[in-house]
């Protein structure tokens, strides 16, 4: 229910604002501001982006799970929808999923959330980790076994 209403708030809201501003400065301008912040945006976007991936690509070739590069591209994408949507409040939105320290905390709530496994990188022999919402890791299990395949 909260979506819903946000989903029809939240153009409501970037009218009224966009109305107020244009009312104050002229429409040109407001116009200019828009598109301004969205240029700006996805600038800040395209680098950040790149960056994320850099790191996330370190992680995976020394055999650990990138989970907070996926998180913070998720948000990142997030960032880009907004930044690319016309109005001041979903910049705004935006521009605080940019700020590094904001998303770090947007992602490791994320990542509380959720249950991560290891994964069998290169050079890595077999790790699984699980993450709990303490944080800790469980202890690595190796699961052994044969079977036989039988033919009906």
């Amino acid at each position: 229910m909260p979506w819903l209403l946000l989903f029809f708030a939240m153009p409501i809201i970037e009218m009224y604002l966009l109305i107020t501003v244009a009312g104050y400065i002229d429409a040109l301008p407001t116009i200019g501001l828009v598109m301004l912040t969205a240029v700006i945006g996805v600038t800040l976007l395209r680098y950040q982006g790149l960056e994320t991936l850099m790191r996330g690509m370190q992680k995976l070739r020394s055999g650990h799970m990138p989970a907070q590069e996926v998180a913070e591209g998720l948000l990142l994408a997030v960032a880009g929808a907004l930044m690319i949507t016309p109005g001041f409040v979903t910049d705004a939105i935006g521009f605080l999923i940019l700020f590094p320290p904001t998303r770090l905390v947007i992602a490791h709530m994320m990542l509380a959330r959720v249950q991560t496994h290891g994964f069998q990188g290169p050079g890595n022999t077999h790790q699984q980790t699980s993450a709990n919402h303490s944080g800790h890791a469980d202890k690595p299990r190796t699961l052994e076994g044969e079977y036989q395949r039988k033919d009906d």
